[in-house]
Order: structure tokens, then C-alpha cells, then sequence
């Protein structure tokens, strides 16, 4: 069985959640991965209130659709675009 990769948004960066076991909030898990990439300078050294503003304008997304900071995460391997980075 193979995964489906979603299309990457033009003028976005993506960040791949691969978790071992359900996580109950998207936004504390997004900000530990996105202070450990190393692809997006920017992203790197983002605060939680930035990470949080990013999520109210709808700037986070999975699989095409609005992301909620609250929003709880499955095991296995997800795709989180940030448009604008």
C-alpha cells in the first residue's frame, strides 16, 4: 500500500508529521517540528503566538482544508502546508 502525497500549495512550506501514536492538539506538535526543520529559516525560530496567528488567518493547512490548532492528530504520517513561507 503506497501513501498519497498531496499536492504542495505554490509559495508554501511543508512540514511532515510522522507521529507513533495519536496526539490530542495539532498546534504544540506543528511548533516542536517546525523549530527542528531545517528548511525554512523563518519557520525555525517562529513563537507560539506567530504559530497561533498562522492558524486564525487559515494559513495552515492538511490536505487542502483549514487546519484548527486544537485540531487532534492520528498516528502515522501528516502533511502540513504553511502557505506563505
Amino acid at each position: 500500500m503506497t501513501d498519497h502525497i498531496p499536492a504542495k500549495p505554490a509559495n508554501s512550506a511543508r512540514i511532515i508529521l510522522t507521529l507513533d501514536f495519536p496526539e490530542s492538539r495539532m498546534d504544540n506538535v506543528l511548533l516542536a517540528a517546525c523549530r527542528e526543520q531545517n528548511e525554512n529559516a523563518n519557520l525555525k525560530i517562529i513563537s507560539r503566538g506567530a504559530l497561533k496567528a498562522l492558524f486564525t488567518a487559515g494559513k495552515v493547512m492538511i490536505k487542502g482544508q483549514r487546519a484548527k490548532s486544537s485540531s487532534s492528530l492520528a498516528k502515522g504520517v501528516t502533511y502540513v502546508d504553511i502557505l506563505g513561507f
